[in-house]
């Protein structure tokens, strides 16, 4: 059944928003890639539209993760031999999913190897200091592939002080399964580093290479030149502290730096932890002429209503259309979520609190989509141990998700807002990715006939009405009143069980289609056919074909009642038996008490008696104590003239004479027993019909 009939009392999210909201049409996804609704109602079919026919791979998500939802979050523990974590970032390479991590106590370099599920547990390898390469306390990490040399990079900047500030970088070659690295530490080129916090590495369209990293410890932004090879040396250019239009500084402690390009231009968002605030820097499209000292191109977005509270990490992404920031707040243990269609805004920030049990985070890595789900982790520096955050996909639709070009029709159990996720040629540079968001509404208020039970051969009126609905169409071809296929009530009368669909469009884009269940009670009552019965004869009434049927089975839910109750066996049974004197009329009645309407069916049996014969039987014992069986008499009801009856033994004398017909031989003869054997009767009789009945017979006396 489609929808259960109590799910109907469920009301419409918003009435107001549902009035704003246009018919349904295939509305296209991100980029276009495919068509699909903006608005269904819970089990309403969801038909998608692909545009792509020629791709490599196709894969279908209906229940996508989806980052507008919080997220939740799994403490894995302090089993990756973390000393006071400060970063922390996954990447997937060839297949599999990796993670580093820096140790600021120890001056490790950790790599996690989930294998090919971020679902998985971690296999540690500890770089140590690679061989005394790594700066001293490293505090953050950024890893990038060169394209061109398709080699692996993994920044680190470290040091508490000026003096003791570098930056180093490692080089993993084609794979970051290597497990010998190279490391070359680049120093302090001027005594620029100063406490560096997040690193950031890019290709301008220039082609040339650029770093970034913000000075916790003088409130300053430096900028890297690899020149064409990132693979060199980098010159170093301290570019201060930017200033917002009012010629504010908007560096303030800054504790972490994220980037993301969008639409040919640059933005770095920084977290503040001495003024408790995130930082925009708006680059403009090239990397190598922004951020001329004292431009006016920061912008401090504040503490979004006291949400943010001495922040120390930063990352952002883009995914579904949307671009979404998160921030751990090293002093309260929560995760700030930002969500934003422009870099420039405008914001919504969500406090998600202690999520997966952090415990002093430090850092939160790069948000990662495995299809239908989305991770981050994070790393916690007063337990040392690590934090997965999860957008966990959702499991409302009736198929999770599809591999081939065509998606299937599908439905959501559930109101809400889902993510379907699509992306073609997976892993391959012409990889393409959509997702567009769904949103599924209750049933609308529908006032509607219940399920409900007739009797076979009623006729009954069904009705449905939502007033918010454009059109309504019943759908059955069975004993239905077509002229009213498309009102709102209409006649029918089944005489077997049959669900009568019903479906409502609405201007906003929901189809319900509903149905209503009639159980039909199929009572019948079968007497069985006219009889005859000898005068004095017995006959089973009650036919093959009496019916007792309904959606309900078990025993005793039928009375069967027998009227007139005279010469019957028994009155409550279907098949009693019938002693009639003369011609009788039985009446039988069946009613159903399985339900509340206690459907009934009657019919009827004339039993005919036949005076013809005389009916006596062939033997008797007199000294039986079975009444029937202990005297010699004639058997007819309907005689009403008996001439004589006589019986004689074997030598021809006369042992019993009456004209008594309700009398018999009690095999006496002159107040004596008379001996076993046979003897011979005969009799003279007048039935009620007037006919008159001569017979002779024999009997057996019996001891």
């Amino acid at each position: 059944m489609i929808m259960k009939k109590i799910l109907l009392l469920i009301a419409f999210l918003v009435f107001s928003q549902l009035n704003n909201l246009g018919a349904q049409t295939l509305r296209p996804s991100v980029d276009t890639l495919f068509f699909a609704p903006d608005t269904v109602c819970v089990n309403q079919p969801v038909s998608l539209k692909n545009n792509i026919f020629n791709a490599a791979s196709y894969y279908w998500g209906f229940c996508s993760g989806y980052q507008m939802n919080a997220p939740t979050g799994d403490n894995l523990g302090k089993k990756f031999r973390f000393h006071i974590p400060t970063n922390i970032d996954i990447i997937k390479d060839s297949g599999m999913y990796y993670g580093f991590v820096i140790n600021s106590q120890t001056r490790e370099l950790l790599r996690l190897n989930f294998g090919n599920s971020l679902d998985n547990v971690p296999t540690v390898t500890n770089f140590d200091s690679l061989k005394g390469g790594l700066p001293v306390n490293p505090t953050s990490l950024f890893i990038m592939r060169d394209t061109l040399s398709r080699n692996w990079f993994i920044f680190v900047s470290g040091g508490f002080t000026q003096a003791t500030s570098s930056l180093g970088r490692v080089d993993f070659g084609p794979h970051l399964s290597n497990p010998h690295p190279n490391v070359a530490n680049f120093g302090n080129y001027k005594n620029m580093l100063n406490h560096p916090k997040g690193i950031f590495v890019a290709q301008d369209a220039s082609n040339n290479w650029y770093g970034f990293i913000v000075n916790q410890g003088s409130d300053e932004l430096i900028r890297l030149d690899f020149s064409f090879n990132v693979s060199n040396t980098p010159l170093m250019e301290n570019l201060g502290n930017p200033t917002d239009a009012f010629g504010n500084f908007v560096l303030s402690g800054p504790s972490d730096l994220a980037a993301i390009r969008h639409q040919g231009q640059w933005y770095f968002f920084v977290t503040n932890i001495t003024s408790s605030t995130v930082a925009r820097l708006d680059l403009g499209a090239h990397l190598d002429t922004a951020l001329v000292l004292n431009d006016a191109i920061g912008n401090n977005l504040g503490d979004f209503n006291f949400r943010i509270n001495r922040p120390s990490g930063i990352t952002i992404n883009k995914d579904c259309g949307e671009m979404y920031a998160y921030v751990t707040d090293s002093t309260t243990s929560q995760l700030v979520g930002i969500q934003m269609s422009e870099p420039i805004g405008p914001y919504y920030a969500v406090d998600y609190n202690n999520v997966g049990l952090m415990n002093y985070p430090t850092s939160i890595s790069s948000i990662i989509r495995d299809k239908d789900n989305v991770y981050g982790f994070i790393t916690n520096a007063r337990d040392s141990s690590l934090t997965k955050v999860n957008f966990f996909h959702c499991t409302n639709s009736s198929i999770p998700s599809y591999s081939e070009v065509t998606p299937p029709v599908y439905k959501y159990d559930a109101p809400g807002i889902y993510n379907i996720y699509y992306v073609i040629n997976q892993g391959l540079p012409t990889q393409q990715v959509n997702c567009k968001p769904i949103t599924v509404l209750p049933y609308p208020p529908i006032n509607m006939t219940p399920d409900t039970t007739i009797c076979q051969g009623d006729t009954i009126r069904l009705y449905a009405k939502s007033n918010l609905a454009d059109t309504i169409t019943w759908f059955s071809g069975y004993h239905i009143d077509t002229t009213y296929m498309y009102r709102d009530s209409v006649r029918v009368w089944p005489d077997f069980n049959n669900a009568y669909h019903v479906v409502f469009h609405y201007p906003f884009g929901c189809v319900v289609d509903t149905q209503i269940e009639i159980n039909v009670s199929r009572v019948h009552a079968d007497a069985g056919p006219d009889r005859w019965v000898h005068d004095g004869g017995k006959t089973a009434i009650g036919g093959p074909n009496t019916i007792t049927y309904s959606s309900i089975t078990e025993q005793g839910l039928y009375v069967f009642n027998w009227s007139p109750f005279e010469f019957l066996s028994d009155s409550t049974v279907t098949n009693p038996v019938a002693n009639p004197p003369y011609d009788y009329t039985y009446y039988l009645k069946v009613t159903e008490l399985n339900d509340t309407i206690g459907c009934t069916s009657t019919d009827t049996v004339v039993v005919h008696v036949d005076c013809g014969d005389l009916l006596l039987p062939n033997a008797f014992a007199p000294n039986s104590t079975n009444v029937q069986t202990n005297r010699f008499a004639i058997l007819n009801q309907e005689i009403i003239k008996l001439n004589y009856f006589r019986i004689y033994d074997r030598w021809g004398v006369l042992v019993y004479e009456s004209t008594d017909v309700t009398k018999g031989w009690d095999g006496t003869y002159n107040g004596k027993i008379a001996p076993v054997g046979v003897y011979v009767w005969e009799a003279d009789a007048f039935c009620l019909r007037g006919k008159e009945i001569k017979k002779r017979g024999n009997v057996t006396l019996l001891r």
